[in-house]
């Protein structure tokens, strides 16, 4: 019984380290077998992973409050947050970009979004992206500590609850064989355990922060699930299904909707 217990834990706890060396670049020193079965796995930890990006996030903010103007601090918020991600999400959402916006057959817009080189459409989406980011985050920065704090810590966690949904509800459209392709066909339970742990990571950073709680209880969470939901059902009439840039997409276009959402809230408080 006790060895059972060992490899259950072991195996979750590979699951963990496996979502935090997929989606961050913090070098966790532990040999990981990429199975398919750990990839599925993994997906559980999403949230806290995206926990991990948001309080690196948030402690740069705090850190630079008071030293340099917001839209400074912005910038080197933004940039420490895309670092953290080695850019894999948004990577994802140019080649997504190319694909979903060349008004071509579904058939080549699958085959541009594999191509690794950028086109137009991608560059021209990815700039936009980062300068309204950007100025998102000049104006939240400019609020109350516990309000820039709450929402960098919970926006990275919604946006990466809502990926496993994705990846147990809408069918796959990738190339078999393909990274995006373990996730295929995942059972709802690790959606549904994700999205629990989602919940009380919440719960933490309320209590930690003392924010109102119905704007994080209901409004991040909603929002995210509702954007995540739209948006898959057109790329899933685009496409036929969801592809492994698409999830990173959704993750970048999610995180936007709700540093907006968020933003206004904050400067509607000032």
């Amino acid at each position: 019984m006790y060895v059972v217990f060992v490899r259950w834990l072991v195996s979750w706890l590979q699951a963990g380290v496996a979502a935090i060396q997929f989606l961050t670049v913090l070098p966790i020193p532990m040999a990981i077998p990429y199975t398919s079965h750990v990839l599925r796995r993994s997906v559980v930890w999403y949230p806290a992973a995206g926990a991990v990006i948001g309080m690196v996030t948030a402690v740069t903010a705090v850190l630079l409050d008071g030293l340099l103007p917001s839209s400074v601090g912005a910038v080197l918020v933004l940039i420490v947050w895309v670092v953290m991600t080695g850019g894999l999400h948004l990577d994802g959402l140019m080649d997504s970009a190319d694909g979903l916006l060349s008004h071509r057959s579904r058939e080549r817009k699958l085959t541009i979004m594999k191509d690794s080189r950028v086109g137009a459409m991608g560059v021209i989406v990815c700039v936009f992206y980062v300068l309204l980011k950007g100025t998102l985050m000049t104006t939240l920065l400019e609020g109350e500590q516990g309000q820039i704090i709450m929402g960098l810590l919970l926006i990275p966690v919604w946006s990466r609850a809502f990926l496993p949904v994705a990846m147990s509800v809408w069918p796959y459209a990738g190339q078999q064989g393909s990274l995006g392709a373990s996730y295929a066909s995942m059972h709802i339970k690790y959606a549904f355990t994700a999205i629990c742990i989602a919940l009380l990571l919440t719960v933490f950073v309320r209590w930690g922060t003392g924010a109102e709680p119905s704007i994080t209880f209901a409004a991040l969470p909603l929002l995210a699930f509702a954007a995540g939901v739209l948006l898959s059902i057109w790329v899933t009439y685009e496409l036929g299904g969801l592809t492994g840039d698409i999830y990173g997409a959704l993750n970048e276009l999610i995180e936007l909707i709700l540093l907006l959402a968020w933003t206004g809230y904050v400067f509607h408080n000032m």
